[in-house]
């Protein structure tokens, strides 16, 4: 509960440090913001790093990686503020943080006191674990920049002028962010499955074979996206879908596999 609520004080602070009647007290907002962020940070690593690495192996559970996610989310909008365009962007990836710290929780909540089981693990192996979460995560902030430039192209587009535009960077900003996302988040992808490939002796014995083939049609759909962006400058609301298809595929590939397999199925990951 500290760290959800340090991640909803950070994130109301970062939009109202952008809110045009209450500019004059911009810089404590900031601060305040910056400063609530790094320490809800600082509890969810040493809280989550507790979690996770236990005995000679990770314990990657759902709610763990969903956690993990939230703590990736919530350094990137930290370091996405630096630059003060994009606090309100930040104040949103923080929102999203939060989420999934309830959603953790509720997870927690109806799974109960199941004692864990942790698989040891080799050091290639964990590389590939880490390497694919964090894929996902920065796949993940870069759905929540989608989502907020189709809002800025809708808002354009109907000629709105408010106060709310003040949480909005400039729309070509926030595509070249999501462009740039795309670009490095597909690197880590491929990395993710190749390096999956090569590991895992048995696709089929370690239940990852209908993820992996999800995977790699994200893969090519993310890579689509950044060749059209590279070669023939797309760009809009056509190219914003498409991200957002590739994400709901990635994501259906390893949460819907997860769940399936541990919820339904009663089988274990990895």
């Amino acid at each position: 509960m500290v760290i959800l609520s340090t991640y909803l004080i950070s994130s109301a602070t970062y939009m109202s440090s952008q809110w045009p009647s209450i500019s004059r007290y911009r810089g404590i907002l900031y601060g305040i913001a910056v400063l609530t962020g790094l320490l809800g940070i600082g509890f969810h690593s040493v809280i989550l790093f507790d979690d996770i690495t236990q005995q000679n192996g990770l314990y990657l559970s759902l709610p763990n990686v969903i956690s993990l996610i939230g703590l990736q989310l919530a350094l990137i909008a930290v370091i996405a503020a630096l630059n003060k365009q994009m606090c309100g962007f930040a104040g949103g990836i923080l929102i999203v943080s939060s989420l999934s710290e309830l959603t953790f929780i509720w997870l927690i909540d109806q799974i109960g006191n199941i004692p864990p089981v942790v698989k040891a693990l080799t050091w290639q192996i964990k590389i590939h674990i880490m390497t694919s979460i964090f894929a996902y995560g920065l796949l993940c902030a870069g759905a929540i920049i989608a989502i907020f430039a189709l809002v800025q192209d809708k808002r354009l587009r109907t000629k709105k002028i408010s106060s709310l535009n003040s949480l909005f960077a400039p729309l070509e900003t926030t595509e070249k962010l999501l462009f740039n996302t795309a670009t490095a988040g597909s690197v880590l992808l491929f990395l993710s499955i190749f390096s999956g490939l090569i590991i895992l002796e048995n696709i089929y014995l370690q239940n990852q074979a209908q993820q992996i083939a999800l995977s790699i049609t994200a893969l090519i759909m993310f890579s689509t996206l950044v060749y059209g962006r590279n070669f023939f400058g797309w760009r809009g609301r056509s190219a914003i879908y498409l991200y957002l298809c590739a994400f709901f595929m990635l994501a259906i590939s390893y949460f819907g596999t997860r769940f399936i397999l541990e919820n339904v199925l009663g089988r274990t990951w990895g």
